[in-house]
This record gives structure tokens, C-alpha cells and sequence, in this order.
């Protein structure tokens, strides 16, 4: 098939599992697509990916535009561009605002063709911008107008049934990893951000205050009163300067490294002890995968999709939102030098349960292959 595929180009989730699934249905034959104002932050074009074509979205400096250019209508023209000259068989759009409804009118525009496109729902195109007065009634409508729905997790789809009203049948396709790419290793990089007999926690996020770093900071400082830590702080964003602050007068400077976004994220997980995401809410909770799929265990918090994620007391520990005191608790417990049985046993069985759920990408390309035959 011929699919075009369009994203945040940034290092949040959506653009991440966008970019492993583009990835994904070439090397199963496919040609892809991507449409978007930059080079997704996973894509590397010099990789040798034959099958894969990155088309830019440019929009026009023209006065009348200012202060808002209309990057939905250059999305939607350059959408109906490509599909009409690559032949393209479907369009698959993570996000579904503004690339759903640029989705909608680029199908419009070459209607001879019957372009029809999939909307995948991540998170906050739904749980925060979709529910503002503003856009609630365009992002029902780009739902509605879709050819296929899917949502990364079971909450996420409760959550849009719930506060949409759709009639529209979502379909759930957890996000996925390359488990050829994350893995357990010893990892180089991971040496440089200290002692090597310190324990290596991580957090990986957009740095926004639903991501709650300041606690991730607080479970740390507990931690490190216990167990000989480090902790890597991956990502950038609105909280990062506080939170470099705060470890300045926590006399924290030598232990907390802030290395903002690291593109080859594997590199470092693969060395990592724990993982931290004690966020407000997850709606998957990509980050959270990519560790798992490392081996390397998870504390987050009981809330949004990441119970559908994480088995807790297995592959790692759900708490409530805000519980530092029981997160750092349960970190010194995996990090501990005579673990628990439970974990002793999930140890003793690397690439298990840890990796289970890394191979979702063939629901994807059942997903899109029905949207093209219905």
C-alpha cells in the first residue's frame, strides 16, 4: 500500500509511535509517507529507508496571515498534493486536531480518488485541547468524519466516548516499541553520568506540569538518602527551570542530570536501574513502554492508561498521584541489594513480561488495511 502519515514531528509520543509504525509498515513492503512542517525527531532519512519519503509542510509568509499563519489549510493542501501524485491508497493522522480535519478537506479536494484516512487519538487532543470550549464541537466532528478510530488505550477511549458523545466504533491498539532497539544492555553513555556503582534512575518526559518532575525530584531526594543514585532527567520544557533550580539549592547539582532531548533514547535506557513517570495522568504512557522493553522497572502512578501499561508488582509499581513518600518506598525496594521474590523472579526471567507488549504494530497494519477494503 501506498500510506501517508502525518504527526508532530516532536519527541512526545504521538510523533514517536508514528514514526516507529511508518518505519514498521516499510519494512513489511509498504511505501510511506510522512506530512508534516519538520522531520519527525525518530526518522532518520539516512538510515537507508527506501520506502520511506518525508514531505515538508511550508506556509506562505504572507501580512494578512500574521499572527497566524494557516498551517491547517498548507497541511490539508499538501496532504491532497501528495495523495493525488504518489498514488497514496490512505492517510493516517496522529492527533486529531488540526490533522484530522486537514484529513477531511484533503480527502474533499481529491474526492475522484475516495482518499479515506484513519485518526489516532494520543492524549491531549482530547483529554485538554479537544474538551476547550473552543474546539470541542470541530474535534466531535473530526471523529466523526473519520474513516477509522483508534485509541492507544482502553481510558483513552472511555474518556472520548464520555465527553464526545461519538457513536463511532474506536478501536484500542496499545502503542509499541522496536524490541530489536530497546533492549538490556550496558550501557556507555549511562557510564558517563557518574559513579558506575550508583543505581541510575530516569525520567523522560515533556517537562510539563501534568508530567509532575517536581515529584520525580522529591522521590529521588528520598531515594538517595538510602541507596547510592543518580538520576537522569530526559526532555525539556515549562517546569525544567525550576526544577534545575530546586536541585541547585537541594544541593542536588551533582546527582540530577538534565540532558534535554536525546534522540537515540535506547542508548541510555538500556543501562538504566529504575523508571520514574509519577504523572497526573498518562493516556499510555510511551515512555513508561520503552522502558519496560529495556527490563527496566516502572513507578507511576495508579491513574489515566498506564494501569494498562504497567502490572503492578510485576514490571513495576502504580501509586496514587502526589504519593512521594510510598513511590521512593517501593524505589528503594527494587533498587535494594536483596530485592523482593516477586522481584527476584521477574529478574531471573529478562525479555518476559517486560517486553510483552512490543509487538502490537500488526494490529496497526490490520487497522489500516480494513479502512482501505471497507
Amino acid at each position: 500500500m501506498r500510506i501517508g502519515i502525518t504527526c508532530y514531528p516532536t519527541f512526545g509520543g504521538s510523533g514517536v509511535v508514528a514514526t516507529e509504525l511508518g518505519i514498521a509498515l516499510a519494512n513489511r513492503g509498504d511505501q510511506v509517507h510522512f506530512i508534516s512542517y519538520a522531520l519527525p525527531s525518530r526518522l532518520n532519512m539516512m538510515a537507508g529507508h527506501e520506502r520511506i519519503r518525508f514531505h515538508e509542510v511550508t506556509v506562505t509568509n504572507y501580512p494578512l496571515f500574521d499572527p497566524y499563519p494557516p498551517y491547517m489549510l498548507a497541511l490539508a493542501t499538501k496532504m491532497a498534493e501528495v495523495a493525488d501524485y504518489e498514488k497514496l491508497d490512505i492517510l493516517h493522522v496522529h492527533y486529531a486536531i488540526p490533522h484530522a480535519v486537514s484529513a477531511h478537506i484533503a480527502s474533499e479536494i481529491v474526492s475522484s480518488r475516495k482518499l479515506k484516512f484513519i485518526t489516532t487519538l494520543h492524549g491531549t487532543d482530547i483529554t485538554l485541547v479537544g474538551r476547550d470550549a473552543s474546539y470541542l464541537p470541530i474535534t466531535r466532528f473530526s471523529i466523526d468524519v473519520s474513516d477509522g478510530i483508534t485509541a492507544v488505550s482502553q481510558w483513552l477511549k472511555d474518556e472520548t466516548i464520555t465527553h464526545f458523545g461519538t457513536k463511532k466504533n474506536i478501536e484500542v491498539i496499545p502503542n509499541f516499541v522496536d524490541p530489536a532497539r530497546f533492549r538490556r544492555h550496558e550501557s556507555p553513555y549511562a557510564r558517563l553520568l557518574g559513579d558506575t556503582g550508583d543505581k541510575l534512575l530516569c525520567h523522560v518526559s515533556n517537562f510539563r506540569p501534568v508530567k509532575r518532575i517536581m515529584d520525580v525530584l522529591a522521590i529521588f531526594q528520598r531515594v538517595a538518602r538510602v541507596v547510592p543514585s543518580r538520576l537522569a532527567m530526559i526532555g525539556d520544557g515549562p517546569d525544567r527551570s525550576r526544577a534545575e533550580a530546586w536541585c541547585r539549592e537541594h544541593g542536588l547539582r551533582d546527582r540530577v542530570f538534565f540532558l534535554g532531548n536525546v534522540p537515540n533514547l535506547e542508548e541510555i535506557l538500556g543501562g538504566v536501574n529504575l523508571f520514574l513517570l509519577p504523572s497526573e495522568a498518562e493516556s499510555f504512557g510511551m515512555a513508561a513502554l520503552e522502558a519496560m522493553a529495556s527490563e527496566v522497572p516502572v513507578i507511576g502512578t495508579a491513574a489515566g492508561g498506564m494501569p494498562e501499561v504497567v502490572i503492578d508488582g510485576e514490571t513495576g509499581y502504580l501509586l496514587p498521584v502526589g504519593d512521594v513518600a510510598s513511590m521512593a518506598a517501593r524505589a528503594v525496594e527494587i533498587l535494594s541489594p536483596s530485592p523482593t521474590p516477586a522481584w527476584s523472579a521477574a529478574w531471573a526471567a529478562p525479555g518476559g513480561r517486560w517486553r510483552r507488549r512490543s509487538s502490537t504494530s500488526i494490529a496497526w497494519c490490520r487497522c489500516i488495511g480494513n479502512a482501505t477494503s471497507g
